[in-house]
């Protein structure tokens, strides 16, 4: 699932977003307003629930070979994307959905995400309007996020805990991303219940989900 030409894509878990609108996220560094949206390069970042705590890591042209087969692993390709355990069961059944905005109302995120320690390039990790944006049709069910990472050849690694893997990436000169980090050694909700890591996403109700404006950030 990726943004085709001159598309932006943004995931949700809500499939009745009918606009999106700037919008200042509690979690937010900075104080503007924005609509948040990936390119292709980053759209494999969001293939995971909303709250899901993960690491990427990806091989760079200038990477040192021997971080990439100490980080990646012989036969483990290009990238990496690392999770915990305990979100398994919520990777396995999320409602995940893509919607594809107009790309020309977006720019690159002028706060790039840590590239290398090394001293390698910043790395755009998202897209930005200042604007309301409408979805340039219905939103699109990803599928099953193990098939989808297995299709593309990203490497799917299931760890007990994501610190020391963080520390071991964010030390090398791999291109690397952590998002949702403080959910790390936290269950989903509902798992504690029993419930099987199940979620309602914002906006639905018993009845079914609700035409909604949306303004939220990716990260």
């Amino acid at each position: 699932m990726r943004p085709g030409r001159g598309e932006v894509l943004h995931f949700s878990e809500d499939p009745s977003i009918t606009r999106f609108v700037p919008h200042v996220a509690a979690s937010a560094r900075q104080p503007a307003a924005y609509v948040w949206a990936v390119d292709a390069e980053r759209a494999p970042s969001y293939w995971f629930p909303r709250q899901c705590p993960r690491v990427l890591a990806w091989a760079r042209p200038d990477s040192d070979p021997r971080d990439v087969e100490r980080v990646i692993g012989p036969g483990g390709g290009e990238r990496v994307h690392a999770v915990e355990h305990r979100w398994l069961e919520r990777m396995r059944c999320v409602e995940l959905y893509a919607y594809r905005l107009p790309a020309q109302h977006f720019v690159p995120f002028t706060e790039p995400e840590p590239a290398a320690a090394a001293g390698a390039g910043p790395e755009p990790s998202a897209h930005v309007s200042t604007r309301t944006v409408r979805p340039l049709g219905p939103p699109e069910r990803v599928g099953d996020l193990f098939d989808l990472h297995a299709a593309t050849g990203i490497q799917l690694r299931v760890l007990p805990e994501l610190a020391a893997f963080w520390a071991a990436v964010s030390s090398s000169t791999l291109g690397f991303s952590g998002i949702r980090l403080r959910n790390a050694g936290i269950a989903p909700v509902g798992h504690a219940r029993g419930l099987g890591g199940h979620e309602r996403s914002p906006g639905h109700s018993a009845a079914g989900p609700q035409p909604r404006v949306r303004g939220h950030r990716l990260r």
